[in-house]
C-alpha cells in the first residue's frame, strides 16, 4: 500500500473534541498515522486537497445489495405488500450473476456518494457473489446471507429449512468473515421475526455467541408486521427476541419505528444498536422513528438508506437530510442538528458496528477511510465564516464528493469510481435484469 499524504484540507476530524483544522493527513498502509498541520515527511502518493474538506467514510448501517437491481420496480406500497407481491418474487429470481452485478451496482453508487462501510443483508442464495462482489470494489462491509424458514406467501425458491439455513451460514462465516484484510466480515441475518421460527432464530443466538459475531434483523418497522408477530409470538417484537435471548450488545435492529416504552428499555439496558432508515420508513410510510429520545437514552443509532426499491437512492446525504428534517416537524427546530446528524453518520455508525475503534473519525492509529469534498460551487456558499456541519449536511450533495478512501487504498478520485467499471456495470446489471424478469 504504501505511503499517502492528503495536502492543506479542511479537516473534520469527527473526534471526541470534534475538532476542524486546516492541515495534512499521513497514512501509512492503511491507517492513519499523523494528522496536523504542515506534515513534512514525503510519501509515495501526494494528494493536494486545496478547497476541499476532508472527513471520515460514511458509515451506513443498513443495506440492501442485492435489491439494487429493483430500484423502481416496488414503488408506492407498504412494507408487507413491498415484500409479498413485489421483493420476494423479484429476489426468489435472482441467480449469482443478478446478485454479483445488483451488488457491483450499489457499491458504485456508495462509493460514488462517499460511504465506505455498510452493514448489508443479502438474499437466500447467492450470498457468494455479493461478497465477490464487496472484494472487489474495496468497501468495508458486515454481511450474510438472509435467513428464512418461515412465514405466509413466500415464494418455494426462498423457503428454507432451520438446518440448511443455519449451516449455509456458517459455511459463508468461515469462507468470508476476516477475508480482504480484514475487510470483510460475516452477520447472521434473520430477516425479521415474521419469516422466522423461534428455533432458527435461537440457533442464530448460539452462534453468533459462539462465533462472535453481529446479528442484523428487521424489528418494528410497520404495524402490520408488529400484528403478525404480537398474534403468532404472543409478544411484541423486541420482547420476543429478548424473551428467546436475541437482545444482547451483538444485536443490531434495522427500523425500530413503532417501540413501546418497555421495548426502548430492553434496548438501552441490553445495549442492542438501533440503525435509522429515515428515506425509507417515508416511502413506505412506515413511520416516524424516535430518534431523540432513543439518542438521549444512550442508545446506538446509526444511518442507512435501505434498498433501493424502497428509497430509491443509497445516498447518505439524502438521509442526513431526512433524519434531520423529519424530526425538527415534531420537536422544533434545534432538535437533531447539523452535529448529530453527522455524527450519527460517521462515529454513531462505527459504533453501531462495534469499529469505533478503527474507523468513523480521522485520528492517528485509525484505519485511512475517508471522503473528500469539493465545496467549490454555488449551492455550497458562501464559504465565510462558515458552519462546517451545516455545509455538508444541509447544503453539500453526493455529487460533490471527488475522493474516497478505504483501508487506505484511493478507490475513487476526481470523481471517477476506480474500482468498479462503471459502462460494464450499467450494461450487465441491465442484462441481468432482463434475464430475471424473464425468470418471474
Amino acid at each position: 500500500m504504501g505511503t499517502l499524504l492528503i495536502r492543506n484540507a479542511v479537516i473534520m476530524t469527527m473526534n471526541p473534541q470534534e475538532d476542524i483544522l486546516q492541515g495534512d493527513v499521513f497514512i501509512e498502509n492503511n491507517r492513519i498515522v499523523k494528522v496536523e498541520p504542515n506534515i513534512g515527511d514525503t510519501a509515495d502518493k501526494v494528494i493536494d486537497a486545496s478547497g476541499k474538506v476532508l472527513l471520515p467514510g460514511f458509515v451506513q448501517t443498513h443495506i440492501h445489495l442485492c435489491q439494487t437491481l429493483f430500484r423502481g420496480r416496488a414503488d408506492d406500497l407498504e412494507l408487507i405488500d413491498w415484500l409479498r407481491q413485489r421483493i420476494w418474487p423479484l429476489e426468489a429470481a435472482h441467480d449469482a450473476d443478478s446478485v454479483y452485478y445488483s451488488a457491483m451496482l450499489g457499491l458504485g453508487e456508495l462509493i460514488r456518494s462517499g460511504t465506505t462501510t455498510i452493514l448489508d443483508m443479502e438474499t437466500v442464495h447467492h450470498t457468494d457473489s455479493a461478497f465477490q462482489a464487496i472484494r472487489q470494489s474495496g468497501m468495508r462491509a458486515l454481511s450474510g446471507k438472509v435467513m428464512m424458514d418461515y412465514g405466509t406467501e413466500v415464494p418455494l425458491p426462498l423457503q428454507e429449512r432451520t438446518e440448511d439455513s443455519l449451516r449455509e451460514s456458517v459455511e459463508l462465516l468461515e469462507k468470508w468473515h476476516g477475508a480482504a484484510n480484514g475487510r470483510i466480515h460475516y452477520a447472521f441475518c434473520p430477516r425479521f421475526v415474521v419469516s422466522c421460527t423461534e428455533e432458527l432464530l435461537m440457533g442464530v443466538r448460539d452462534l453468533s455467541a459462539q462465533y462472535n459475531v453481529k446479528v442484523h434483523t428487521h424489528a418494528s418497522e410497520n404495524q402490520t408486521e408488529i400484528a403478525i408477530v404480537e398474534s403468532e409470538r404472543g409478544m411484541r417484537n423486541v420482547i420476543y427476541l429478548d424473551h428467546i435471548g436475541l437482545a444482547r450488545p451483538n444485536l443490531i435492529l434495522a427500523h425500530s419505528i413503532w417501540l413501546n416504552e418497555e421495548e426502548k428499555r430492553i434496548i438501552r439496558d441490553r445495549g442492542v444498536k438501533v440503525t435509522h432508515c429515515p428515506g425509507s420508513n417515508l416511502k413506505l410510510a412506515s413511520g416516524l422513528a424516535e430518534i431523540p429520545a432513543l439518542l438521549r437514552e444512550g442508545i446506538h443509532v446509526g444511518l442507512g438508506a435501505d434498498g433501493a426499491p424502497c428509497n430509491n437512492n443509497l445516498d447518505m446525504f439524502q438521509e442526513m437530510r431526512l433524519a434531520a428534517f423529519i424530526q425538527k416537524v415534531q420537536h422544533g427546530p434545534t432538535v437533531m442538528n447539523a452535529r448529530t446528524v453527522l455524527r450519527m453518520a460517521t462515529m454513531g455508525g462505527a459504533e453501531v458496528l462495534g469499529l469505533e475503534g478503527e474507523i468513523g473519525s480521522v485520528e492517528p492509529g485509525k484505519l485511512a477511510d475517508l471522503q473528500l469534498l469539493d465545496l467549490e460551487d454555488f449551492h455550497v456558499y458562501p464559504s465565510f465564516d462558515a458552519d462546517w456541519y451545516s455545509r455538508v449536511v444541509y447544503a453539500a450533495t453526493r455529487g460533490d464528493v471527488d475522493t474516497v478512501i478505504i483501508d487506505g487504498e484511493i478507490v475513487m478520485q476526481g470523481k471517477t469510481v476506480l474500482t468498479v467499471d462503471k459502462p460494464v456495470v450499467l450494461k450487465e446489471a441491465d442484462r441481468a435484469l432482463s434475464r430475471l424478469l424473464g425468470r418471474l
